[in-house]
């Protein structure tokens, strides 16, 4: 008598997988690719002073400045995202890597604010794609049980590309911000890691009928332990989806809140960080004090994010993101009360503590809450709200500082963290649920 085999779906085989050595390398390499992200994005910031003396800028050109690389990265979310989902999550980052190496080396050179504002631009168009796909990638990886809290962990590469910006600044303070910002540069060579090390989602290849790639993925990422037989799509025609199907029912609803999320809780994060040299030096910290103060701020935010993986794992994501927002608004206000340097630092230390283990759920939430086939996309237009509020937010901040007093730019600025502290109520949970 025939025995007959069930097909299992890709999700059924991560539920026991054991967590193992390929696993960590994988989550190491993509742990550096978002180091890089967030090292780009913080190198102009902390440069801008050089930068605008040596172009004679205000105010209002530094924002715009700043802006650029997040405007270039509104639209090429939504193209790396499709790409993801129908080239596969390694290719993506692999070409997004190599096409953004020669940006940096051409800034440089840059003859003025108007060729370096352009070369931004494009820099956040080819950078963006490592971006979008690298946490639904590492989420697809990973088995069932420690899906939450390894990527809470993969996103502590923001505080790391933080650290690794301000050293680069101060011990190329000699040299110049020209020759700062061309040594990013080097973040292009990366690919070669991502290939060797890597493989390819078992989602991603089992949606696109390659069943035997997937099933040796996922031989590769057990050690052997697991062998995928009888592979089932999570998804039928997955190649077939358009961008448009983040869109329609039923997940027009999931759309619509981590819009708000995403908006909302970038701006009330990045508002503060694009000025906070600024906000620093208005209560009278010199730019080496600032610069200090930035770097030890970030050394608070890994305690933020094994907290975060910790809690993630017990009380699932909302709640843990929800008490974090939370602390997060709360420390916004008492930053922007504060009467003393200590008080400041306080609050502040709080901020990047509970914000930036916030942020760890988020990354991790925002990448579980749509199917495989729209996974890609999904962080993909999530991920160009929050670049809209990054061009934006410099630009508009920048004007308050002009007009208004400190104490009502920071509340401006912590009121969105409260929106985003709303909005989140309405997600699903998805801790301890096999991917679809």
């Amino acid at each position: 008598m025939n025995q007959v085999v069930t097909a299992r779906p890709v999700g059924f085989w991560f539920v026991d997988m054991p967590f193992t050595r390929a696993h960590v390398i994988s989550g190491l390499v993509l742990f550096v690719v978002f180091v890089f992200e967030s090292w780009e994005m913080m190198i102009i910031i902390l440069n801008s002073a050089s930068i605008a003396a040596e172009f004679n800028l205000t105010t209002a050109q530094i924002g715009s400045l700043i802006g650029s690389l997040f405007l270039g990265m509104i639209p090429g979310a939504l193209i790396w995202g499709r790409l993801g989902d129908r080239w596969g999550r390694k290719r993506c980052i692999m070409l997004s890597l190599g096409l953004y190496a020669p940006i940096p080396l051409l800034s440089s050179v840059a003859p003025s604010l108007e060729v370096l504002w352009w070369l931004r631009f494009s820099g956040g168009i080819f950078l963006v794609g490592a971006l979008v796909v690298t946490f639904p990638f590492f989420e697809e990886l990973m088995p069932v049980k420690s899906r939450g809290r390894a990527t809470v962990y993969l996103s502590a590469g923001w505080p790391v590309g933080v650290l690794v910006a301000v050293a680069v600044t101060s011990l190329g303070i000699d040299l110049g911000w020209r020759w700062t910002i061309g040594f990013s540069s080097v973040a292009g060579l990366w690919l070669l890691a991502v290939y060797r090390w890597v493989p390819e989602s078992p989602y991603w290849l089992a949606g696109q009928q390659r069943d035997e790639e997937a099933n040796q993925s996922i031989l590769r990422l057990s050690r052997g332990s697991v062998r995928a037989t009888c592979l089932s799509s999570p998804v039928a025609q997955q190649d077939r989806s358009s961008f448009w199907s983040i869109f329609r029912q039923p997940v027009t609803r999931i759309t619509a809140l981590q819009t708000v999320v995403n908006f909302c809780f970038s701006w009330g994060y990045w508002a503060m960080a694009s000025w906070m040299p600024t906000l620093l030096a208005k209560r009278g910290l010199s730019a080496p004090e600032g610069l200090g103060f930035i770097a030890v701020s970030a050394c608070f935010m890994f305690p933020g994010y094994i907290t975060a993986s910790y809690l993630t794992g017990r009380i699932g994501r909302k709640k843990t993101m929800q008490i974090f927002v939370f602390i997060a608004a709360v420390a916004g206000f008492g930053f922007a009360t504060s009467e003393s340097l200590a008080q400041m630092y306080t609050w502040n230390f709080m901020l990047s503590f509970f914000s930036l283990g916030a942020w760890g759920v988020w990354n991790t939430w925002l990448g579980e809450i749509y199917a495989t086939e729209i996974r890609a996309t999904g962080v993909a237009w999530g991920v160009s709200m929050q670049r809209v509020a990054n061009a934006l937010a410099p630009v508009v901040i920048g004007a308050m500082l002009a007009t208004t007093t400190f104490l009502q730019t920071v509340m401006f600025i912590s009121a969105f963290l409260v929106i985003t502290f709303v909005t989140a109520l309405f997600l699903p949970e998805t801790e301890g649920k096999v991917l679809n």
